[in-house]
């Protein structure tokens, strides 16, 4: 039977690569993150979509003691399923069953060449696994991006929801509609193009954490430079720029009331994310990645949501206080 790593373990190893795959400036990845290991054992499905054969990588991680719940994690934009470790943890050791995909495009997953992007089409992805697995209900865990899209299959498939949870969701506000400029898929590549860890780290610095830095963080920066490091970066680029468009494109707020599941919202007060907020005029700027206001008004807008605030920390609880998140989340599981 495997072995569950500790946290701090498995984050050494997944840094941990060979000396030929290290570039000067940190660990070199190839295009599916092949080099970077996940803390438990990583499976793929394999499933047709858009005329070619894609493979989704997952972890599915049964706990000792079970309780009969499956909890499904959907990641981030700039994040993998490996970026949910303590949760699994957490959860399992709660006796959850827990699975987190990879989804394509993204981390260990296929980086495909010519794909339609859209949440719709992510969420028949996710669904397709589970339905592979046997699994039919569900509480679904969505973080940044993947909150978006937790929303979506949540109006896709309200039947297999027991739970909808949602930690700091971007989405919670219609750019377009606010009046962002739109930025195209060209130019999302041009900027996606030699990506460093620097770069990464100072965005996220900013716009997750508030200009609060640990050095915890650091594993998940080089989990992705190292990709746009490897062989594999411009498939990388180019994936994340039609994912960047997919996400500015398709809005799910104006949908949140459809939403009939009891639904949590847990929000950093100090998120200030805003996709494609850079380029907009200083004025429309301003007004965009109020995550208090958007928190408070989805929560209004889901008929049956609870809303968690953590007012001293950003876009990403569960990495940023851990302790603090998990209590909370267990507890509104409960």
């Amino acid at each position: 039977m495997f072995r569950r790593m500790t946290i701090a373990a498995s984050l050494a190893l997944g840094l941990a690569v060979s000396a030929s795959a290290y570039a000067a400036d940190g660990p070199v990845y190839g295009p599916n993150l092949e080099g970077f290991n996940y803390p438990w054992p990583v499976k793929t499905f394999a499933f047709p979509s858009q005329r070619q054969t894609l493979h989704m990588a997952y972890m599915d991680v049964q706990p000792a003691h079970p309780n009969g719940k499956v909890a499904v994690l959907l990641h981030g934009k700039n994040f993998c399923a490996a970026t949910w470790e303590h949760t699994i943890h957490v959860l399992s050791d709660a006796g959850w069953r827990v699975i987190a995909p990879d989804q394509i495009g993204f981390c260990k997953s296929d980086k495909p060449d010519n794909y339609q992007f859209s949440f719709g089409q992510l969420a028949l992805n996710t669904h397709a696994l589970l339905e592979s697995l046997d699994i039919h209900s569900i509480t679904l865990i969505g973080h940044s991006t993947g909150g978006m899209l937790a929303a979506r299959y949540a109006l896709m498939f309200p039947a297999d929801l027991h739970q909808l949870v949602l930690v700091d969701p971007v989405g919670l506000e219609d750019w377009q509609e606010k009046g962002v400029p739109y930025r195209s898929v060209d130019q999302w590549y041009a900027s996606e193009q030699g990506k460093t860890a620097d770069q990464i780290r100072a965005y996220e610095k900013k716009i997750y954490y508030g200009d609060q830095w640990q050095p915890s963080f650091e594993p998940w920066v080089q989990m992705l430079a190292g990709m746009y490091r490897g062989p594999g970066r411009d498939a990388v680029a180019w994936n994340s720029a039609r994912l960047y468009d997919m996400i500015f494109t398709q809005p799910v707020v104006h949908e949140f009331p459809k939403l009939t599941m009891p639904t949590v919202l847990m929000i950093g007060d100090k998120d200030i994310t805003a996709i494609g907020g850079d380029g907009a005029p200083p004025k429309i700027r301003a007004t965009l990645g109020h995550y208090p206001e958007m928190g408070r008004a989805a929560a209004s807008a889901i008929p049956h949501a609870t809303l968690i605030e953590f007012p001293t920390l950003g876009h990403t609880p569960q990495l940023q206080d851990p302790t603090a998140f998990h209590e909370k989340l267990l507890r509104a599981l409960r």
